[in-house]
């Protein structure tokens, strides 16, 4: 038997069953509601700081969320642009309804792919399978299983001292599936996150706050989209928090479940809710509130950064504090959720779990929060349950190969206490990582496993031989001062006395590559290839230093460590050492040296003991 079970359909399931499938394995998606599939239960965006880097992964090895967004999208901007090219991110607001019925239907059109509505209440092992039973009865055996459950697994919503059983937007939550899995005795964690109310757009006085329009040149998440058809259809706004509206939150601190003892687990420190953000940040004289649209097709507004879980009375009065939303009209009330994950160490670096062969995890059962963390994981789930159905070598990719692999990495050597969230700052090598060059790292691997077309890899091998023949070609030509002194006057840089390099020119800071059509003429026209070749010529050094850490870094993920090797037979290695390293039973060396409470010393007797 070769057939491969998703258990969810959000953005980690999708992406798990579409790669399964893809790659030639009979795969089912279970789904407590067919109309829920790529629900986006918080902001429909896609991107910013960090996830923007993981969609263009995602889609460089194959994978969905790039396209669809580029199909959906109502407004698109790249952030960091006052920064260097290593912190450049794309985010895009998406068309909610439109988005998750484009998926939804790619979903349905994949061949091997079969989509079922229906909860799981219960997985167990069998001699030689994985038995799934719904809460009808009907029971199904797999090869192997990723469970991608979101925050419905033992959801339950809460809003003042109000709370219920529930997933995300009123759906049913998955309430039995959690007993299952402590009895296979996985970890479990309880976590929690929140939305912002929605507000009808007829009552907010747009002329009282910021516009936040999108880029005039528009980039896709996509390699594959043309960027001709692209355009931004909406305004987004800016509005702000001040002192009323602090002192309206202070007053009612105690009708907050935060606070109160309602809420147990335990919500994302990077993207808090407001009630939080007064008390811990009490010196602000005000917070920026994102005010988006949820589609072309509704009047819902979005409040991003206004998640609470406060009463709704309490709510009104917050939106009715603020300049431009005195007369707000709420149409969906903000809420807390909180869910199961289990502990993300016991994972594998393959999102399998070390305890159960053939069961995998990916998304917030893993701990993690956002559609774009979920998606990549779920992308590098599907493809090792398919690559273990299939007999395969897995996929783990290193943290100088990708964001994703940082992501995993992270959650598999050190686990979390609270909802992950992917940001530039956790990756060490982020200048190797570029938006830019994702295809340049990843296609090469995504066709080799059959998620990239031929098409597509030809057109990618051609541009990839375009970039550094140009690259090659700025090195190797000499400018005199005749051809190179006027430009360099126009952009006000330093004229040369003597030839100069073209390459040299081009990475003083005031120089850009359109300037280089002047000296040497025959610049590359595609804007994105031309962006590449800059970037690389620019920052080459800062490249060829992170690369050669990097390269230092890998003789250590070289050095494999037996998974049957007795860690208490070590001396030398102080207890917190053996028990950590028992726990998350690294891979090698360099996975070891990246667990929380393991020390060089703890490291150098490893590497004797090994030797």
């Amino acid at each position: 038997m070769r057939k491969i079970a998703i258990v969810g359909a959000g953005h980690a399931g999708i992406e798990a069953g579409l790669a399964a499938a893809r790659m030639g394995v009979e795969t089912c998606v279970f789904a407590i509601n067919l109309d829920a599939i790529a629900n986006m239960p918080c902001n429909p965006s896609i991107g910013g700081m960090a996830k923007g880097n993981l969609v263009r992964e995602i889609d460089a090895l194959g994978g969905e969320m790039g396209k669809v967004t580029d199909a959906t999208f109502l407004q698109s901007r790249i952030l960091g642009r006052g920064n260097g090219a290593a912190v450049h991110s794309l985010r895009a607001q998406a068309d909610r309804r439109r988005y998750a019925e484009e998926m939804k239907r790619r979903l349905e059109s994949q061949p091997k792919l079969s989509i079922i509505q229906a909860e799981i209440v219960k997985i167990d092992r069998t001699a030689d399978s994985w038995r799934l039973t719904t809460r009808l009865g009907e029971i199904y055996n797999f090869s192997a299983v990723v469970l991608a459950t979101g925050t419905f697994l033992s959801g339950k919503i809460i809003v003042g001292d109000i709370s219920s059983d529930s997933g995300p937007d009123g759906l049913l939550a998955a309430t039995e599936l959690s007993s299952s899995l402590s009895g296979l005795g996985l970890e479990l964690m309880r976590f929690k996150t929140g939305t912002p109310p929605r507000v009808h757009r007829r009552s907010i006085d747009f002329s009282k706050l910021e516009e936040q329009c999108g880029d005039a040149v528009i980039t896709p998440f996509s390699f594959e989209t043309g960027t001709e058809n692209l355009e931004n259809r909406v305004v987004c706004h800016l509005a702000y928090t001040n002192e009323r509206t602090h002192e309206i939150i202070r007053r009612n601190l105690h009708l907050s479940p935060m606070y109160s003892g309602l809420i147990e687990g335990t919500g994302p420190r990077y993207c808090p809710s407001i009630e939080d953000k007064i008390v811990r940040f009490s010196d602000k004289a005000r917070h920026q509130i994102f005010v988006e649209p949820m589609g072309m097709h509704t009047d819902e507004m979005y409040m991003q950064g206004l998640s609470t879980s406060l009463p709704p009375k309490v709510q009104r009065e917050i939106l009715h504090s603020m300049e431009g939303l005195e007369k707000a009209e709420i149409m969906r009330f903000a809420y807390a959720i909180e869910y199961d994950a289990v502990n993300p160490l016991e994972l594998a670096p393959t999102l399998e779990y070390k305890k159960c062969a053939g069961l995998f995890g990916a998304g917030q059962i893993n701990g993690t929060s956002g559609y774009e963390e979920a998606a990549a994981q779920g992308l590098l789930a599907g493809i090792n349950a398919a690559q273990r159905v299939l007999g395969g070598e897995p996929l783990i990719l290193g943290r100088d190969e990708a964001y994703i692999g940082v992501l995993i990495d992270d959650l598999t050597t050190k686990g979390t206490n609270e909802p992950y969230r992917m940001m530039t700052a956790r990756a060490e090598f982020r200048l190797l990582l570029r938006h830019g060059n994702a295809d340049g790292r990843l296609t090469p691997i995504g066709y080799k496993l059959g998620l990239i077309g031929q098409d597509r890899y030809e057109k990618f091998s051609c541009k990839q031989e375009r970039i550094r023949g140009e690259i090659s070609r700025l090195k190797a030509t000499t400018i005199s001062p005749g051809a190179a002194n006027p430009m360099l006057k126009r952009v006000g840089s330093a004229e040369i006395a003597t030839g100069a390099r073209a390459a040299e020119i081009l990475r003083r800071p005031e120089v850009k590559y359109a300037d280089m059509a002047e000296c040497v003429g025959g610049i590359i026209s595609d804007r994105f290839e031309a962006e590449e070749v800059e970037t690389s010529i620019k920052y080459e050094g800062y490249v060829s230093r992170q690369f050669d850490i990097a390269e230092q870094v890998k003789k250590l993920e070289n050095k494999h460590i037996p998974q049957d090797i007795d860690y208490d037979a070590i001396q030398g290695l102080r207890i917190e050492a053996r028990q950590k390293l028992s726990k998350v039973r690294p891979l090698t060396v360099g996975q070891a040296t990246r667990i929380s409470g393991v020390n060089p010393a703890d490291i150098a007797v490893l590497l004797v003991y090994l030797k």
